[in-house]
């Protein structure tokens, strides 16, 4: 052997003792404080028991709990080696006078019964709380905390109001948004009534197979904590390249296609929209109630910002207590999916700097546990902005009291063009006057050859779509998206609220898509994405019924809303991107007007967007004048 293998051999095994130390550095920490005790196998009302780790204070001093229930494999031991994430949390709670408790949701790894995304029962969570307060290590008090999957349950069992429950915060949380206003998300399944397609990735990593091997119901603790060691129930999944995966059809059977665990995909696939089946789980709906103080966390570019914000205003506006309405607080980051704390100081999301987006948001959470947990005078309450968000483009962070903030004046742009708004080198033009004539610009949709994502406000599909700002500018030479830009602006103009749009279409089939991109085009040409959405045609009407098209005639399509803050400086440009496809960040729509999710072969569609007195088509700007 040369001597070039043993120095790696050599630099390898230190590296490893070197990582080992640290996990066993963080469990020394942590036994120094705390009282450690995992796989509790904690009873629900059925009976079924949820494994559950509990670190908590040393002494006999009631304490508050911070709770985390997650879907995810949270296990002390991986391959036979401790790892510290679930640890290094608990230590940062125990030395600031918490218990810190994380569990798995029911039918997850250690846990008994049957797991199903968004359906678990409602009083898992409930259930679970009443059993900490009676603990008597516990001084009745216990805040939620957690991020994406670890956030999404918080919503619906806040509107049980157990009485235990004093305080949360949910982050990156719209995976538990079900419908609110006019979003009919269930859950980030759908948008606009087209489907999202982050779940199909998501659930091939996470949805067990119903054949796959399950530890005994009863078993004892002190087997559990053995075999912890060396079985921690984690399947390792196959890697998929999800480009190529996630162009199969039909979409019934992507994950059939990868040879991926059987489980509850095929099912929820069927469902639409308004669905009874998504009003039976743990999503929460605006027809709830709301019990809790909440410290809400969105992004900018995760995958659910504006139903995220339209839910923190529902629960400001219609909260049936006035504590809980006035004490809602949030904070908008320029980052994607649950990266708040990856911000530096120069942020980049996608291509674009976002300069200094970093808080303190540890500080700021434990301040908010605390206040409500241990009933510290720390003003936490008074002192704290209702709202702190995140403008882009002047890269700060700025206040207000409501979101949007009372200073934004909604502004109309209408589309004008000769009928050549193919590509950015057409004439398509944004402008607060409307066309005279109607001159509607045409283009052609594909299902087979779609507009691919590019960057954008994702979440979870692999290596399908990298999100944040990229430069749309190549995008924009593809003649099959129409593009409107408004003339240079004279002064800058901050943009921050709800972006509101609304388009008449013709085709010549059945039923289609119509896509939007909101977009700060640079002096040099280069050209930003800040949002997007979609709406399948045949629920313009609404989720409660399909109402299909007939060629020749107009129809008038309002799509949900987009939101963003965003700085346009003196000599950018506001731009929209129109078409009929956005994928894989969402589903194609095959426009046969048939279920969509069982089909193979598309029908090619000529789409056409009209613009005049009589038809005018629009985007609507919260400007905020200061």
């Amino acid at each position: 052997m040369n001597r070039l293998k043993i120095s790696l051999i050599i630099l390898l095994l230190a590296f490893g003792q070197g990582v080992w130390g640290q996990e066993q550095d963080i469990l020394a920490k942590l036994e120094e404080i705390a009282i450690v005790d995992h796989k509790v196998m904690m009873p629900m009302r059925d009976g079924t028991r949820l494994a559950t780790d509990i670190y908590r204070p040393k002494g006999d001093e009631p304490v508050p709990v911070i709770f985390s229930r997650t879907p995810y494999s949270f296990n002390s031991y991986r391959d036979g080696e401790l790892v510290s994430r679930t640890m290094e949390a608990a230590y940062e709670a125990v030395q600031r006078g918490y218990a810190y408790v994380v569990q798995n949701e029911r039918g997850r790894f250690f846990s008994e019964g049957e797991w199903d995304i968004l359906g678990t029962p409602l009083t898992d969570g409930y259930d679970a709380m009443t059993w900490m307060a009676e603990q008597e290590w516990s001084n009745g008090k216990i805040g939620t905390l957690g991020c994406s999957s670890t956030a999404e349950w918080q919503m619906a069992v806040a509107a049980m109001n157990h009485p235990a429950h004093a305080a949360m915060v949910p982050q990156g949380y719209g995976a538990g948004v079900g419908r609110i206003g006019d979003f009919y998300e269930q859950g980030n399944w759908y948008r606009g009534g087209a489907g999202q397609m982050l779940f199909t990735a998501w659930l091939y990593g996470t949805q067990h197979d119903p054949m796959a091997p399950k530890l005994p119901e009863g078993i004892e603790q002190e087997d559990l904590l053995r075999l912890q060691r060396f079985y921690d129930m984690a399947p390792r999944y196959p890697k998929v390249d999800w480009v190529e995966g996630l162009a199969h059809l039909p979409v019934q059977d992507i994950i059939k296609n990868v040879n991926g665990p059987q489980g509850i995909y095929e099912e929820m696939i069927t469902r639409k929209p308004n669905d009874p089946a998504w009003y039976e789980g743990g999503l929460y709906h605006d027809d709830m109630d709301f019990g809790v103080p909440s410290f809400w966390f969105v992004s900018w570019y995760d995958v659910a910002s504006s139903p995220n914000l339209a839910l923190y205003n529902h629960v400001r506006e219609n909260a049936s207590e006035e504590n809980i309405r006035n004490n809602q607080f949030l904070v908008i980051a320029p980052t994607l999916h649950c990266a708040f704390k990856r911000a530096t100081e120069n942020t980049i999301v996608g291509e674009r700097s976002m300069g200094d987006a970093r808080l303190d948001y540890d500080e700021m959470i434990y301040g908010w546990f605390d206040f409500w947990l241990k009933g510290e005078e720390n003003n936490v309450t008074s002192e704290m902005p209702k709202v702190k968000y995140f403008t882009m483009g002047s890269n700060k962070w700025q206040t207000s009291d409501t979101w949007p903030p009372k200073e934004a004046e909604m502004t109309t742009y209408y589309l004008n063009s000769d009928g050549q708004a193919n590509t950015r080198l057409g004439d398509g033009k944004l402008s607060t006057q409307k066309a005279t004539e109607d001159k509607p610009d045409s283009f052609t949709y594909d299902p087979m050859d779609p507009i691919m994502s590019y960057g954008g406000n994702v979440c979870c599909t692999g290596n399908a779509v990298n999100g944040g700002a990229f430069d749309q500018q190549e995008m924009e030479l593809n003649e099959n998206i129409l593009v409107y830009t408004s003339e240079p602006f004279e002064e800058g103009v901050e943009v921050s609220g709800f972006i509101e749009s609304k388009l008449y279409l013709s085709s010549d089939v059945k039923d289609t898509d119509l896509t939007i991109k909101i977009i700060d085009v640079y002096p040099d040409g280069r050209a930003y994405n800040l949002d997007e959405t979609i709406q399948r045609v045949r629920y313009r009407e609404g989720y409660e019924k399909e109402v299909f098209m007939e060629e020749g005639n107009v129809y008038e399509v309002n799509l949900t809303p987009m939101s963003t803050s965003n700085y346009f400086d003196k000599g950018h440009r506001v731009r929209i991107e129109v078409s009929s496809s956005n994928f894989p960040r969402f589903d194609r729509n095959l426009n046969t007007g048939g279920d969509n999710y069982d089909e193979s072969e598309g029908v090619v569609a000529t789409n056409k967007i009209h613009h005049s007195e009589e038809y005018p088509s629009s985007i609507s700007l919260p400007v905020v004048r200061r």
